[in-house]
Formats: structure tokens, sequence, C-alpha cells
């Protein structure tokens, strides 16, 4: 019986047959491709946001205006007004973006935003009290107490989850999360009722918006930002562990209670600060880490920075459909995203079964 002659394929050093292609390669170049895409719509949403409203600006008036050009009123327009609005929204839109991922990747739980800890409800509680018990009017100290508000109701959630036997898992934090936001909903509903000053002074902050806020506001919050979006991003490994389980994150080296204390932390921080400056914007921090995993995976190495980048630009974007669907006045940015999010969500629910976390 005759024999092949034909000689062996060689393999290379690698043990890979040539021909036969990895899928890691093309992954990361997918990834590399959809961060870029995102940073280029986050530009286009920041000039947009700078020149685009009730009143146009053209670009090379705004870059004049940026630069230090001729004082004029287009220029007063931008320096005072839209700069301040697109600095705040870009600050607000990575935190909520930042921190809906960590909260979905830190439950595993898909359907979990940035309230589910009571951040929200905290927030909202201790803007009420201010007003009522202390007297406080002013947009800064009620941004303080905003952020107090909502760091003392998420550390009281992690007590509450943490006690008993089994520690703060998941299913833990979220039932503690539900039964204090209530409470606070409650507690909410009832001053801005008894009240006609508190009403009037939350209803504005109830909407959530951009508008009206200055770069004081900006730079009081920018800080806890900051901090916030450093610490969690360097939990991209630890949450890529516990993803697998505790047993096996654990066996990888990361700790458990360590991880979840500091994404609890950077939540906190993260959705605190941009509660208490621009107000509950909702479907953001749901929407936007389903949408970047459909691209990247559940890699948090990437879905982290990745939703840092696209949600600002998702905000920025509604803020500036808000400005032009109903001229001459303004929709919040909160309907629109909530307006824009909904559907998203429902397409890629349709589409697909929700990304794995």
């Amino acid at each position: 019986m005759a024999t092949s002659t034909r000689p062996p394929r060689a393999v290379p050093a690698g043990g890979r047959p040539p021909g036969r292609r990895t899928g890691a390669p093309r992954r990361r170049a997918t990834r590399t491709a959809g961060l870029c895409l995102a940073v280029a719509v986050l530009l286009v949403a920041v000039a947009a946001s700078l020149a685009v409203g009730s009143r146009s600006i053209p670009l090379g008036t705004v870059v004049d205006a940026l630069t230090g050009g001729p004082a004029s009123q287009d220029a007063l327009v931008v320096r005072e007004l839209r700069v301040p609005r697109t600095l705040l929204g870009l600050g607000v839109g990575a935190a909520l973006g930042l921190s809906g991922a960590l909260m979905q990747a830190l439950t595993r739980n898909p359907l979990a935003d940035p309230g589910l800890l009571g951040v929200n409800s905290g927030a909202a509680a201790a803007m009420v009290a201010a007003v009522g018990f202390l007297g406080i009017t002013d947009r800064g100290g009620l941004v303080w107490a905003s952020m107090a508000g909502a760091a003392v109701v998420s550390v009281v959630v992690y007590v509450l989850g943490a006690t008993g036997r089994g520690g703060a898992t998941p299913v833990r934090l979220a039932l503690a999360g539900t039964a204090v936001s209530a409470a606070l909903v409650a507690f909410t509903t009832a001053q801005i009722l008894l009240d006609a000053r508190i009403f009037d002074r939350f209803r504005f902050w109830q909407t959530g918006s951009l508008a009206g806020q200055d770069l004081g506001v900006v730079e009081q919050v920018a800080p806890f930002l900051v901090v916030g979006t450093v610490l969690g991003l360097s939990q991209a490994r630890a949450l890529n562990a516990l993803a697998l389980g505790e047993d096996s994150g654990r066996a990888l080296g990361a700790s458990i209670a360590r991880t979840r204390v500091l994404t609890a932390l950077a939540v906190t921080l993260l959705c605190g600060a941009a509660t208490a400056a621009a107000g509950p914007i909702w479907f953001l921090g749901l929407a936007v880490p389903h949408v970047v995993r459909a691209v990247t995976g559940p890699d948090q190495r990437w879905v982290l920075p990745f939703s840092c980048v696209l949600a600002p630009a998702l905000l920025l974007l509604a803020d500036v459909l808000g400005r032009v669907v109903v001229p001459p006045g303004e929709l919040q940015v909160s309907i629109v995203t909530a307006l824009l999010g909904a559907p998203v969500l429902i397409a890629l629910v349709r589409r697909r079964r929700l990304a794995q976390l």
C-alpha cells in the first residue's frame, strides 16, 4: 500500500499549526476598535455640547472662547454656561457608567444599578433634611449634604448586609438596599408633602439635570469622582476573579471581603457625587454596561474603562438632544436618558440573553 511522501506541516514554537486562528487577537482588535470609536463619539459629544443648543454657536467661535479670544455674547455663553455643563456631564456620566458596571459585577446581577445600595435615596433624604431641619438652601451646602447622606446610607446598607452568618453576600446587600431605600423614600415623600419650601427646592433636583450648574459645583464633586474612578478601575482583576465564584476567587488570590468593601466604597463616592451634583439620572448606569459587554465580553479590565468613556458620551448627547427637541425650552436630561435607555435595554434583551457577567 502506497504511503504519502508529503512532509509534515511545520508547527511553530507556540504549538499551533499555521492556518489555525486563535480568537484572542481578533477579540482584542475588536475591543480596541470599539474603545477608539467610543472616544471619537465622546469628542463629538463634547463639541456638540459646547456648540449646540437653543443658541447655536459655530465651532470656530467656541474655540476662540476657550482659547481666550475676543469677548462676545457667544463667548460668554460658552465660558459661563456650556463649559461647566459639559464638564459636569463628563464627570457625572463617567461616574454613573462606572458605578453601574461595578454594581453589576459586584452583585453578579445584570439588572443591578447604582441605586441598589440606596445611594440615590440617601442623597435625596439628606437634601430634604438639610433644607427642612438645618435651613440649608445654598447649592454648595446641599451638595455636601447629599454626599454625606449617600455615604452614610451606603455604610448602613453594608453593615446590615454583612450582619449574621455568611457575611455581605450579593443577595443580602440587595435586600438591605431595597429595604433602606423604601424607608428613605417614605421619609422624603412625607417631608416634601408637608413643607412647600422643601418641595420647591427638591423638585428641581429630583428631575435630574446638568443645567444651571457652575464651576463651583464641578470643583466640589471632582475630588470624589477622581478618587472613586481610580478606586473602581483598580478592582477590575479582583472582580474578574470574583466572577468565577468565591472559592475560585480565593484560590486565585483575591480577597473577597476587601474587594466588596473597596467596590462598594467606589460606588458610594461615584454615585453619591454624581447624584448630589445633577440629581438622579436613570438607566445610564443600567444600560451602558450591557452595551459595553456586547462588544468587550465579561472581562472587567475592558468593561470598566469602556463604560467610563461611553456613558459620558451618551449623557452629553442626551443633554444636547434635550436642548433642541422642544425649543425654546429644554427637556431634562434624565427624561431623555430614560426615553433612550429603555428601548436600548429592551432591544438587547430581545436580541440575545443579557451579556454574561
